[in-house]
């Protein structure tokens, strides 16, 4: 009976030291909980602005004044967001203005010194004055509209880079989301694969969202959706706000867009490849037999008299040297252009 009391007052004594709150020694708060290091993964690790010297050189000169005049440019806002540009919309119009300021200086500059020129060769008074103030006016207005147009072109050039890259991050996802593992995993090990490309960079955004932000991974995927500059990622987020949101699975509707995408890509592989036959069929006609027919004319009008006595070297020399090599070299850039769409 007394081991049976003892066993109890022992349970107690346990009991209410378990209870009770515990606190640490000074030493061992500041051994144990002090100030610390606390790894991130690297895809949440913040990136911090870093202007050029030219633009904190522009936004010490400009930005008290951009600050003053108040200016929201939320369509530029959103072009720097879209386009990963890592400046702020004041910064960006500071550098644009101070920019076109030193536009406006320069072709003032030049237009001095061109003038005389063009009139020392042309002999012509009046461009003195027109030729300095149309390149005082033109360079200042060129400056300022392709600064300005810069982050929508960026921005669209990223759009069109996640689109080339979906359907191979596609597949990705929907082989991670076979494995059931949740969404927010599956855009933290698409953050890590840089063979994705602007992809994987648009994971990455999410990713730091949920992580070092603390938001949601909804909340995260609206966001990405929001700034993101291709229409087609923006559509499949939409659908997998919509899907989760409604209580449905992922799984099928990865499956589906993945299905959905590759079907795509075959068809702009055909038009490409028909567009490149078509080109090929071109290049034979238009390079390869036209200049050797007409070679050969011209060998034979010129035999026979009927180029007016005139020699026909120098046109032949024209067509050798100048027409054949400008017809390749256009054939090439367009082969190119297609080839980088």
């Amino acid at each position: 009976m007394v081991e049976i009391e003892d066993t109890f007052d022992k349970l107690r004594v346990s009991k209410d030291s378990f209870l009770k709150t515990k606190r640490a020694k000074p030493s061992d708060m500041i051994e144990k909980y002090g100030p610390h290091i606390v790894k991130l993964p690297k895809s949440a690790v913040p990136e911090y602005l870093d202007l050029s010297p030219y633009q904190k050189f522009c936004w010490k000169i400009m930005g008290p004044v951009v600050e003053k005049k108040g200016i929201d440019n939320q369509d530029l806002e959103d072009d720097l967001l879209a386009a990963h540009m890592k400046i702020r919309p004041e910064e960006y119009i500071a550098f644009v203005w101070m920019s076109t300021i030193l536009a406006l200086v320069g072709g003032g500059i030049a237009g001095i010194f061109i003038g005389p020129v063009l009139d020392a060769f042309l002999d012509v008074g009046w461009l003195l004055f027109g030729a300095g103030a149309l390149v005082a006016v033109i360079a200042p207005v060129v400056t300022y509209a392709g600064l300005m147009a810069t982050p929508g072109m960026k921005a669209s050039s990223r759009g069109k880079k996640i689109d080339k890259k979906l359907p191979d991050a596609m597949s990705f996802i929907a082989s991670m989301s076979s494995a059931n593992i949740n969404i927010d995993l599956i855009f933290k090990e698409l953050s890590k694969q840089p063979l994705y490309g602007e992809v994987q960079k648009e994971a990455d955004w999410i990713t730091r969202d949920t992580e070092l932000l603390g938001i949601d991974i909804l909340t995260a995927l609206q966001r990405a959706a929001d700034r993101t500059p291709s229409e087609k990622f923006r559509d499949f987020i939409q659908g997998v706000i919509t899907t989760s949101s409604s209580g449905g699975k992922l799984k099928p509707y990865f499956t589906s867009k993945l299905q959905e995408y590759q079907d795509e890509r075959k068809l702009v592989v055909q038009q490409k490849m028909e567009t490149l036959g078509m080109m090929a069929e071109s290049f034979v006609t238009v390079v390869v037999a036209f200049p050797l027919f007409l070679v050969v004319i011209m060998a034979i009008m010129a035999l026979m008299g009927g180029m007016g006595g005139g020699d026909p070297i120098p046109l032949l020399y024209g067509v050798v040297g100048i027409m054949i090599p400008g017809a390749q070299a256009g054939f090439i850039f367009i082969i190119w252009l297609i080839n980088q769409d």
